[in-house]
């Protein structure tokens, strides 16, 4: 090599080509407690650290979930030990850090560049995993060598929840924390995929622990994004296959995985594990039959309101119900909201069916009403679907509910979930003013579950608040439960709003829960959604003894 091929390697060149290639080499040297760095630090977010930091610093500059990947790249180990992570500082781009340890505990060495520079189309942008085609395609050419595999799918739970809350930005965060989580988690000989927009898939050789376990305990660990803590929870499905010639093929697979993670799903909302059975198969057609009955079935007359009593705790006197809906299947009779309403969701008919829900609700407040003078301080509540608040025309609509059916101003109430509020809070007030302008009163649904911040409930016009059930439930043995109880009753009374307490079962909650302070209870200890013709007579029975019943004790 001529002296003009050295200098073409001077340290000019050298900074020329890590700035053309959006790279920067990196030295980390653990006794002195020295990161260093040299190339397009700023184009990689890493201005701030460059040209040398502590560890404290680049790790405080991390994004929360990615600080544990920093702390082991920085973690010293043997000389020749590959080093591989993924990491995301504040305001700057996901990207992998490469690099190998030099001297055993004394100085690594690498390079740091764009995620996007590591990846080809075969990967998932916002995580880093394969894609779906890219799993089947692995997964394929990993089962052909011998031995038992575990595949494993995985749905986050409530993700739109989450989107709604926080943003798809930052929700996307969350996705990306579960996709370094996941990858992380097994071994190099584990083929790792996002294989939806929040499922994530694993395959896996079986042995020790199942792949499924390993994931839940991966994925389902608390992180704090955007400064809420997020507690993830997955709907996992499982099936199991012998490698070798005659190994089943893995979009089959991978199909049989996603049939038990709806199984899952449907066995509990919150989280669980499911392993695949042939019983599934007809479950899935059967899913297919009830999505084409359900489609007419308001039109059809076939969705209808129960109404349940809501109770005034200081005297017993029924105060109102909350309209809540049944669908009178023709051949399998009567199904609670739980085995329809995420099927409506999915076919984008909660629209349809909060429209319905209100017209039934008011009109049969008006026929109360008529026929019972004494019950003119009679409410009755209707939940606003997902989103509807967002619905043309609903303002006009409500207007006319309130005059064709004679009501009084704020007998018709509507509750509204804190997710639909915080998706676009500005708007939300605007929304809910009018409604109330044009007679309605507005009660806030589940309050203590969701992410919304305090300050929207001075702003927003608010008449109730309502306790979610599990507080209410779980109040008598957890403190936890009893604190939010007494925080939300004391926070009603302060800003001149009456609360409801839902999930009210017996008398015992019922006086722990008056002398708190609470305005009115709801919950089997009354009595359960009623059809209409059973509310008409419970109706009666409160009049005629002057107060609704309760069990003494659950």
């Amino acid at each position: 090599m001529t002296s003009g091929d050295r200098r073409a390697w001077d340290a000019t060149a050298v900074l020329e080509a890590l700035g053309g290639a959006d790279a920067s080499l990196w030295a980390w040297e653990p006794r002195r407690d020295r990161l260093c760095l040299t190339g397009a630090s700023r184009a990689l977010g890493l201005g701030p650290l460059a040209p040398e930091a502590s560890s404290a610093a680049f790790c405080a500059l991390c994004l929360p979930q990615d600080r544990q990947a920093a702390e082991s790249l920085l973690q010293s180990r043997e000389p020749g030990a590959a080093i591989a992570a993924r990491i995301a500082l504040r305001g700057g781009p996901p990207c992998l850090w490469r690099g190998v340890w030099l001297e055993d505990g004394v100085r690594a060495c690498g390079i740091v560049a764009l995620e996007s520079r590591f990846q080809s189309a075969e990967r998932d942008v916002l995580t880093g995993l394969l894609d779906r085609r890219t799993f089947i395609r692995r997964a394929r050419e990993t089962l052909r060598g011998p031995g038992a595999y575990e595949l494993v799918a995985a749905d986050l739970n409530r993700l739109r929840r989450l989107n709604e809350a926080l943003g798809h930005e930052r929700a996307d965060l969350v996705l990306a924390a579960l996709g370094s989580r996941l990858g992380a988690a097994f071994s190099e000989g584990a083929v790792t995929a996002r294989i939806g927009e929040d499922e994530f898939a694993v395959l896996a050789a079986m042995g020790g622990q199942s792949a499924a376990e390993t994931l839940r305990q991966a994925l389902e660990q608390p992180l704090r994004v955007a400064g809420f803590d997020i507690h993830p929870t997955l709907s996992i499905g499982a099936v199991r296959a012998e490698g070798g010639e005659d190994a089943p093929e893995a979009a089959e697979l991978l199909r049989r995985a996603e049939l038990a993670v709806e199984a899952s799903r449907t066995a509990s909302p919150g989280g669980r594990s499911s392993a695949y059975g042939r019983s599934m198969e007809t479950d899935g057609l059967s899913r297919l039959a009830l999505e084409s009955d359900l489609r007419g079935a308001i039109s059809r007359g076939e969705i209808c309101a129960f109404f349940q009593p809501i109770v005034r705790l200081a005297t017993g006197e029924l105060a109102g119900f909350e309209a809540l809906a049944r669908w009178r299947h023709p051949r399998r009779g009567y199904l609670g909201p739980d085995d329809f309403l995420p099927l409506m969701a999915e076919m984008g008919m909660m629209s349809e069916l909060g429209e319905h829900m209100m017209r039934v609700a008011a009109r049969q407040l008006g026929v109360w009403r008529r026929a019972h003078p004494a019950v003119d301080h009679l409410t009755c509540s209707v939940n606003l679907s997902t989103g509807e608040i967002d619905r043309d025309g609903l303002v006009d609509e409500l207007a006319d509910l309130v005059r064709e059916n004679g009501l009084r101003r704020g007998s018709l109430k509507l509750e509204i979930t804190e997710s639909d509020i915080m998706r676009d809070p500005e708007r939300a007030a605007l929304t809910l003013r009018a409604l109330r302008d044009a007679g309605a009163a507005i009660a806030l649904d589940d309050f203590g579950t969701g992410f919304s911040s305090l300050s929207y409930l001075t702003r927003l016009p608010f008449d109730t608040l309502k306790i979610d059930r599990y507080f209410v439930r779980t109040m008598a043995s957890n403190e936890g439960s009893a604190k939010i109880v007494r925080s939300v009753i004391q926070l009603g009374q302060d800003l001149a709003m009456e609360v409801v307490a839902e999930g009210v079962e017996n008398g015992v909650m019922a006086s722990a829960l008056l002398d708190l302070g609470c305005d009115y209870g709801q919950g089997y200890g009354y009595a359960p959604a009623l059809s209409p013709q059973e509310a008409e007579v419970y109706l009666n029975e409160c009049y005629a003894d002057g107060a609704a019943p309760l069990r003494a004790r659950g």
